[in-house]
Order: structure tokens, then sequence, then C-alpha cells
């Protein structure tokens, strides 16, 4: 299990958007907890109901239109569930910036419905993934069906007062999101994506009117219900951030020594955690790489059409970009003769596909679409691999620093570096990454238990063999500053 933490996230439902806190599981007197920015009120009793009487405390959660009114609620206020969890009183002094989440951490309520219409791929299924994820999540925060003390009755152990998400997340259709893309993949899979549609065709409606009773929209009443932005307005104010290349090119330039920003630490305490579903990411990326999340998702359009994805690497070497594909299951990469080229900037790589130097994708039947177009490469957040986090995590851990990360931390990062081992032919990597190898297993184990914590007593072993791969990764990577304007 990952340390205390707090993780700013963003809902967006009926047409709004709102930002509040949501603390993973942690541990705390032998007990799983997590729980969100919120607190416990008293309903008014209806007046036109045939039995006007008070229906009793309710838990919601606190919404607020922007990430600096969230910060401005967190920097004053001492009545609510996060109080008294560990690192509340770091999170309580952040601004904005350090608590607006980053894009694994925005869930779009509304485009579900969406999402399942089309044909699945790797995107869509993580995204529907993640928001289901949350949405049970929530619920079982705020859940306090069947919690009294006094009723002694063991029939009204499974109460519920979200039986629609009870529902849903039951279905085995739902289950498989967290088997990823392959769940849905074949004659098999695409029966399976059917039967998901209809699900959500049948629930949704009713999971939303359920979790909608337990979401405060005025900030715990410092704010008004119009003061929350559109999904539009939303979309417009983060598409505004910069994102032309040339910007970017300068940006890298000019930002060389300005200083990493990290997520917020801290956490929430609502609800015991029953039913954790995925790890949360302790690592964090050293990239100096920006863009805004509009225009990644703009530029993915492309780059997954064409089938030719940008990748990111980052290394003590330094970091950069290439492009990759995949040609009857096995990786090819922008480069030659086992050699893969790496671009400072975006801008870089976009003038060397434009130019006719021999390379291994220059065979690959879209690539001239790849050079003709005028679209930056950009690469989503699964296609970048900081492997220098992964080092600084494993180190940290390794000198007694036990539950800083779970297994899933593992699994991303060695991804990538079997696809540039099978590409550049580096058999050591190879080895060390397979199932007979200790970091090879404990990636495995990354797959199918993510949030089982790293072990203080394991972690210099696999920080070791990961030096070892990290290393030899750098011997096949070719950072190119030749690229002609």
């Amino acid at each position: 299990m990952s340390r205390p933490s707090i993780v700013p996230i963003a809902l967006t439902l009926d047409d709004r958007t709102g930002y509040t806190l949501w603390a993973p599981p942690w541990e705390e007197d032998g007990e799983e907890w997590q729980a969100f920015l919120g607190s416990t009120v008293d309903l008014p009793a209806d007046i036109n109901d045939d039995d006007p009487e008070a229906p009793g405390p309710m838990a919601v959660v606190h919404l607020f239109p922007s990430p600096a009114a969230l910060a401005a609620f967190c920097r004053t206020a001492t009545d609510h569930d996060l109080v008294d969890h560990p690192v509340w009183p770091v999170v309580s002094t952040l601004g904005a910036a350090d608590l607006t989440p980053d894009e694994d951490h925005r869930f779009d309520l509304d485009g579900v419905y969406d999402v399942v219409a089309e044909n699945p791929d790797r995107w869509a299924v993580d995204e529907l993934a993640a928001v289901v994820d949350m949405v049970g999540r929530l619920a079982e925060c705020c859940d306090t069906a069947g919690d009294d003390e006094d009723d002694e009755d063991d029939e009204d152990d499974d109460e519920t007062g979200f039986e629609a998400v009870a529902e849903l997340v039951a279905k085995p259709e739902v289950a498989a999101l967290g088997l990823g893309i392959d769940a849905f993949l074949g004659r098999t899979g695409e029966e399976s994506w059917a039967r998901l549609g209809t699900a959500i065709d049948e629930l949704w409606e009713d999971v939303l009117e359920e979790l909608d009773e337990h979401l405060d929209w005025t900030g715990a009443g410092t704010v008004s219900g119009d003061a929350y932005p559109s999904a539009a307005e939303e979309a417009e104010a983060r598409a505004a951030e910069p994102e032309d290349l040339d910007d970017l090119a300068e940006d890298d330039d000019e930002d060389d020594d300005a200083p990493v920003a990290r997520p917020a630490a801290g956490s929430t305490a609502a609800a015991p955690a029953q039913a954790a579903t995925a790890g949360v990411r302790a690592v964090h990326g050293s990239s100096r790489l920006t863009a805004s999340p509009a225009a990644v998702a703009a530029a993915q359009e492309f780059w997954e059409a064409v089938g030719i994805l940008p990748v990111e690497v980052v290394v003590p070497g330094g970091s950069g970009l290439t492009l990759r594909c995949y040609v009857e299951d096995r990786a090819r990469f922008l480069g030659r003769e086992g050699q893969v080229f790496v671009f400072p900037t975006p801008v870089d790589l976009a003038r060397f596909c434009a130019g006719d130097e021999p390379h291994d994708l220059t065979e690959i039947a879209s690539w001239p679409e790849v050079a003709d177009t005028d679209t930056l490469p950009l690469p989503a957040d699964q296609d970048r691999y900081d492997l220098t986090a992964l080092t600084e995590v494993l180190a940290e851990v390794a000198r007694g620093a036990g539950g800083l990360a779970t297994h899933q931390a593992l699994v991303q990062p060695a991804e990538g570096v079997l696809d540039l081992a099978e590409y550049a032919g580096l058999p050591r990597v190879q080895q060390l990454l397979g199932p007979a190898a200790a970091l090879g297993r404990a990636v495995a184990r990354g797959e199918s238990e993510p949030t089982a914590p790293l072990a203080a007593e394991e972690a210099p072993a696999l920080a070791a063999a990961w030096d070892d791969v990290v290393e030899d990764v750098g011997t096949c990577l070719v950072f190119r500053s030749d690229v002609t304007h």
C-alpha cells in the first residue's frame, strides 16, 4: 500500500466540472481507509413526504469550481473528513497549481456513453475503467446504509444506498475493464464490449442519480451553483495553455533549471476501503516536456490512426522523443540497426520526420502521412517512460521507505524497456525482466497484484537489477541534436 497521500481530482457531471480531493487507501491502526474531501450533513425533513421525518445524516463530497477555490477552502476550513489525515497540514498550505489534477485524475462521467458507443481501444478501456473505479470509490465512501451500530439484523449487512452502482460493478464485463484492451479483442471481446454497453445504457443514469445526491456543488457553502464551468468552458480554458511547437521548444530552453512540480501529498479519512481495484501511481516523471491535455488528445487522434505513436524516454543521460510502432507484434522504433533516434523536443522530431534520412520506419505503409503531417508528436501518458524516476523510488524504498510505491510502479517502465530491448537486441535486459529473475517476477506481480506494496527488504536486489537495465538501455539511444531548421 502506498504511503498516505491526497490527490486532486476533477469530476464532470451534468455539463459542469467540480474539483475536490481524494485520499487513496492507507492503513491506520490496523485498518485500511480511503476518503474524499467531504463531511456528514443533516438533511432537512421533506414536508411533502407522507412521513416528514428528517432522513438523518448523509455523507457528501464537496466540489469546487476551480483549483483556486479548492485551495482557498483548504487553507481555512477545519470541519471536514480530511482534517485529521496525516498529511493534511501539508495539503492545507498548497496553492492552485499543486491542487490541479493531472490527466489521469479527471473523470468525465457525462462522456461514458460516448466511450462505449465507439469500438474499444486501449484509451477507451482505460478511461472507462478509471471512471467506473472512481464512481465505485465515491459510492463506497458515501454509503452509510446499514451503518447503524444498533441494528443487530445480519440481513442488513449487505444493504446499500447505491443499488445501481453495486449492480453495475458486479457485471463481469465491468470487472474485465481491469484487464485492459486484451479483454475486448476478438469475437468474444467484441461481444463482451457490447454487453458492457448494454449495462451502461440500462444502469448509468441510475448510477449518476444515486451519486449526485452525495455531491455538494456549493463547495461546503462557499460558492454558488452557477460558478461551475461547463464542460465546453473547461475544455476551452485548458486548451488555452501554450501548445505551439516552437513555443514548446523555447520553453524547454528557458526552463532547463526550473523545478519540477510534484503532485500534492496528503490523505482523507471517511470510510474503510473494502474494494480498492487500482493502485495509486507513486512514481512521478521528471520529463520537461509540457503540453496541454487538449493538445495531446488532439494529436493522439492522428498518431493512433497511422499506427505510429510518439514515445518519450527519460534516462540518466537525458530525455527525448522518438516514434514506435509494432510489426507482427514486434516493436519497431525510429532508428537504424538497433539504434533508437531520440530528439529533444517535438519540433526537432517533426523536422526529422519531414526529412529524407533513411531509418527503419520508412517502409511502414503510413509513413508518408507522418512525413507530411503538421500534427505534433506529443506522447500520451502511457507512452512516456521515465526510467530515472523508478530508480529514485527503488533507492528510497531500499533505504527503508517500505510502502512508498506499489508493484504497479514497475509495470509501465518495464513495458517500455522490453520494447526497446526487443528492437535493439539487449539480451541482458530481457533476461533481467524474464520470469526467472527477481525483477521480472516483481513486474509480473505488478500486473496481477498492482496494489501490493514494494517491501524494503526486496528493494536492494530490484534496484541493482534495474540499474543494469537502465545502463543497457542507454547504450541503444542516440540523442539527436543535429536536425537542421
